[in-house]
Formats: C-alpha cells, sequence, structure tokens
C-alpha cells in the first residue's frame, strides 16, 4: 500500500518532466566577426608574432642552415648533425644569431598580417563565418601586405644566422654591408618567391584553421569556454604543419635568394624562380627541393599553435575591455 501511494504522488500531473528531442544540442553561435578596431588586431598580432617566432628561433635556424646550399656550415641535410654543426662551430648563441633582426621585423609584420586578414574577412564572407574562399583570399590578401614589411628583415635574419661574427657583426652592420655591396633590392631580392609560396601557405593555414576550429567547437559546445586555448592550439598546429610541408620548396628557393654569397653560398645571375629550382636539382637532386621540411614542420606546427592561441587571447582581452567600457556608457 505505501509503494502503491508513492507511485501516486510520483504520477501526479504537476511534476510531469519536460521532454527533450533526442539530438538536442546548444546551439553554436559563431561570431562572422569580433568587433573589435583595427588597432586592436594590429597588436593582437604584434604579440602573437613576436611571441610565436622568438619561442621557435631556434629551429629556423636549423631550418635555414639545412637549406643553404654551397660551403656553408652545413653540408648535411639531416637535422641532428645541422644542430650538432651550429653547436661545435657557435655554441648554443649560434642558435640565436639574428633574432634581432626577427624581432624588429616580425611585430610589424604581424600587426599587418592579422589586421588585413580581418579586415578582408569581414569584407569577403559577407557576415558568413563558413565561407572558406573568404578566408583563403584574405589569407592571401594579408601576406601580400606584410610579407613587404617582413621580407628586408627576414633576409638581414638569415644572414645572420649563416654568417659568422666576422662576416656581420650584428643586424645594423649586416644592413649597411648588403646596402654598400648588393644595394637596397637585395633586400627584396626574394619578396615574389616569398609571396608565392606565403600566398598558398596562408590560403592553406587560414581556411584549415577556421574550419578546424569550427569542427573542434562542434565536437564539444557546451565547453568551448573551458577549452578555448586547446581548441586554437590544436587547430593552429594541425594547420601550420599541413601547409609547411606543402610549401617547403618554394621556402627553400626562398632560402637560396635571401643567403646568396653568404659564407659561400651561390650566387644567382637573376631572381627568376626557375634558374634557382634548376640550380638546386642539379646540385642535390629533386630531393633537395625538400631540404630542411622536418624543421620546417617542427617549426610552423608550435609555432602556429603558439601564435593562434596568444592571437585568440589577446582578441579576447580587448573584448573584455571594449564590453566593459560600452557596458560603463
Amino acid at each position: 500500500m505505501a509503494t502503491e501511494a508513492t507511485t501516486t504522488n510520483f504520477q501526479n500531473s504537476d511534476f510531469r518532466p519536460v521532454p527533450q528531442p533526442p539530438d538536442f544540442h546548444p546551439e553554436v553561435i559563431v561570431s562572422p566577426h569580433d568587433g573589435l578596431h583595427f588597432w586592436q588586431f594590429m597588436i593582437a598580432g604584434s604579440v602573437a608574432g613576436c611571441v610565436e617566432h622568438m619561442a621557435m628561433f631556434p629551429v629556423d635556424t636549423v631550418k635555414t642552415h639545412m637549406q643553404a646550399l654551397g660551403s656553408c656550415p652545413i653540408k648535411s641535410v639531416g637535422v641532428r648533425h645541422a644542430l650538432r654543426s651550429i653547436l661545435k662551430s657557435e655554441g648554443l648563441p649560434g642558435l640565436y644569431r639574428g633574432i634581432g633582426a626577427m624581432g624588429l621585423g616580425a611585430g610589424p609584420a604581424h600587426a599587418v598580417y592579422f589586421s588585413v586578414y580581418e579586415v578582408c574577412k569581414k569584407y569577403f564572407s559577407g557576415e558568413n563565418p563558413n565561407n572558406s574562399a573568404a578566408h583563403a583570399v584574405s589569407g592571401v590578401c594579408a601576406t601580400v601586405a606584410s610579407d613587404a614589411v617582413f621580407t628586408p628583415m627576414d633576409t638581414v635574419k638569415q644572414r645572420l644566422q649563416l654568417g659568422n661574427s666576422a662576416a656581420y657583426r650584428g643586424v645594423f652592420d649586416c644592413v649597411k654591408k648588403v646596402l654598400k655591396e648588393e644595394g637596397f633590392g637585395a633586400f627584396y631580392a626574394s619578396y615574389r618567391t616569398t609571396v608565392l609560396m606565403n600566398a598558398p601557405y596562408t590560403a592553406v593555414h587560414f581556411t584549415t584553421y577556421e574550419a578546424l576550429k569550427r569542427g573542434l567547437i562542434e565536437i564539444s559546445p557546451e565547453s568551448v569556454s573551458d577549452e578555448r586555448v586547446i581548441v586554437h592550439a590544436t587547430a593552429g598546429s594541425l594547420a601550420g604543419a599541413s601547409a609547411a610541408v606543402i610549401t617547403t620548396p618554394l621556402d627553400v628557393v626562398k632560402t637560396q635568394l635571401q643567403c646568396q654569397g653568404v659564407c659561400g653560398c651561390d650566387r644567382f645571375k637573376s631572381s627568376s624562380i626557375g634558374d634557382v629550382v634548376k640550380t638546386i636539382v642539379r646540385k642535390d637532386g629533386y630531393n633537395g627541393l625538400m631540404r630542411g621540411w622536418i624543421p620546417r614542420m617542427l617549426f610552423h606546427a608550435p609555432a602556429a599553435a603558439i601564435c593562434w592561441s596568444t592571437y585568440e587571447a589577446a582578441k579576447a582581452f580587448f573584448q573584455e575591455i571594449n564590453a566593459s567600457s560600452e557596458s560603463g556608457t
């Protein structure tokens, strides 16, 4: 009897459970734009670029040595051998030669890179955050603009990475010698190759990143706020690694053009990509076009994870500031 009374109480109409669809999921809202000012995108991008490149600079040094041909310090293409050669000839500081040039170039270049990308993404996407073509085109526009800023300092950086202290005493000594011996055009000898390399790189990178980010958010939408850093880092690292491997041959050509004449490396009569490719294939076979792909991938995977996580964190910081200022008014 007691059991029946209890059952009767729980069958009361006031306690009916609210039915839910079997495939119910919280709605995932992806903002088509982030509502930040142009200067805020620039600062977020600048911070992200500096953190990324400074953290991964030793790996970039190894990659540069591996891609350089001629009688430069390293003739083997092995990562371990390259690292040992640098440490043996110059010690630990050798892994950081040229980091000053990187610092001078990475901040402004990434400020341009991300701000142009965000502005173009807003313009081309038509308020559709799932527009992959808009992400690709915006990435290409961003790299054309940022490479114009970064290429001169990248040239100085790579020459310092390859040369010893007798060749260049520092950033400004390198700039003076290049201007005196080769002219201003030497700083942009690789610009065309850099753009041709970075255009497909950024197209693949941004498209893959945006798609992976959406996919990861949709897998676990209820915990996206708690896992924001993991989402951006995972999407960024996978996007960076895939784009890096695809564009390695053009990166080898770019390194050759920027480092020609340094420490015995080949000089080219023109900055023609075809001529450089022919020289590489003649001296090292087609495998020469993939020299340094392992450190390049090892560089870009964690670098992209660091960059995107830092960039999105900086954006979130500015969003909070904007929200608090709007609520205050």
